[in-house]
């Protein structure tokens, strides 16, 4: 009866899912594992200390982190996959379980389908995380930086009823501070090679525009005093000054790629029509014979405007190219290391991780970094450049792959 049953469709249909069930709960434990260590490690050495740099007390940190773990995925996922398939098929290689299931009459391409769908499906993954969670959490991460901004100046000014950066000439005074009104406020702002402005109000509030770089004033009962305008009194007065303390932040691409898109039409709409207006500005002087004309502001102006929407067009584009190709990335990875580490199943996993994973730290990234900035100087196309790393992974990997199927 069990032979016969062995013998059925049936029997080798239910085999091969439960094997296949199999190694793809052990892609996703070695997987969850693997990121879950490389995500703390980077968050604990990298994002909170230089967090800690910039200002930030633990209770900021603690508000961040939410978003900030999940940015990391994006540049992590990729190394861990790769880590992950090395892992999973080099310990079955090594234990005999690939030729188990050669002897039973499955083919191996039954067994790496779980790392190829899985690699697919966090490309997918990484891709909406890049496009839509990305943007929205590092606004998120901005409004936390500017509320805790505005606390570190008030408990300054709390605490020593002033703040001064010599360096802006910049200096705020105050009598008291009552939540985040200004009691009595004295500001005195002195631009570089300017002369001094003084107010002085009955009381205000300060909000931060880290965009910016600016305090907003809003003054109520207001004094101000200029060198050579004397004294104006407001009854309610907005002001804005440079930030006495200045934090750096990182550039974020902070744009989804509809919005990228909706841009790179109104950049291409913008573009002809400053090369038409130039056009007919060269068309006029050649006629007047005004060739003069060539180096006043408004021929200048024409081609400063032209060359900032061409590199804005080619940096806009190469983005959309860059997410496209490094979330796809994933699978071209497990593409590479699954069958790759079969054929070296005698090895420790670490071996065939790192034989797989040099390479493409020094070939694969340095040539996506190279086509990047080629493609936003715009010498090279960001729609054939930004995917040629994965070009070479994807032959290399069916390269492999052939080898695995055929022994």
């Amino acid at each position: 009866m069990v032979g016969e049953l062995a013998y059925t469709p049936g029997f080798w249909s239910l085999l091969m899912r439960l094997l296949q069930r199999y190694v793809l709960f052990e892609l996703l434990r070695v997987f969850a594992l693997a990121l879950s260590g490389l995500t703390v490690l980077l968050v604990v050495v990298g994002v909170v200390g230089e967090a800690a740099k910039s200002g930030l007390g633990p209770v900021q940190i603690m508000q961040i982190l939410p978003y900030i773990v999940p940015s990391l995925l994006p540049f992590t996922i990729p190394a861990t996959l790769l880590l992950t398939a090395c892992v999973v098929y080099g310990r079955m290689s090594g234990d005999q379980e690939v030729t188990a299931t050669k002897a039973a009459g499955i083919n191996v391409s039954a067994i790496l389908y779980p790392s190829f769908i899985l690699g697919a499906f966090l490309s997918l993954a990484t891709f909406v995380l890049t496009d839509q969670f990305i943007p929205w959490a590092r606004g998120n991460i901005e409004n936390i930086i500017t509320l805790a901004m505005e606390d570190i100046f008030l408990d300054l000014l709390r605490a020593n009823n002033q703040v001064t950066d010599t360096q802006k000439g910049v200096a705020v005074m105050v009598t008291r501070v009552e939540g985040k009104t200004l009691i009595s406020p004295t500001f005195r702002y002195t631009p570089a090679g300017g002369n001094a402005v003084t107010i002085r109000a009955q009381e205000a509030t300060v909000n931060f525009d880290l965009e910016e770089q600016e305090i907003i004033l809003n003054l109520s009962g207001a004094y101000v005093e200029t060198a050579n305008q004397g004294t104006a009194w407001f009854e309610h007065d907005t002001r804005s000054f440079p930030l006495p303390m200045k934090i750096e932040l990182p550039r974020p691409r902070n744009l989804t790629i509809h919005s990228i898109r909706k841009e790179l039409g109104e950049v291409q709409t913008a573009y002809k029509d400053f090369d038409e207006r130039r056009a007919a500005f060269v068309a006029m002087t050649l006629t007047q014979g005004k060739f003069s004309r060539y180096i006043t502001p408004e021929f200048i102006g024409y081609k400063q405007k032209i060359d900032f929407l061409r590199d804005r067009y080619n940096r806009l584009h190469t983005e959309v190219h860059s997410r496209l190709a490094l979330a796809c990335s994933c699978f071209f990875f497990v593409l590479v290391g699954s069958p790759f580490s079969i054929l070296q199943g005698k090895r420790q996993f670490l071996t065939n991780f790192f034989l797989c994973f040099v390479p493409i730290l020094l070939l694969y990234y340095p040539l996506i970094l190279l086509s990047m900035n080629l493609s936003k100087y715009g010498i090279v196309d960001a729609a054939w450049a930004m995917w040629s790393g994965n070009f070479i992974l994807g032959c290399a990997g069916w390269s492999v792959l052939r080898k695995v199927l055929r022994h």
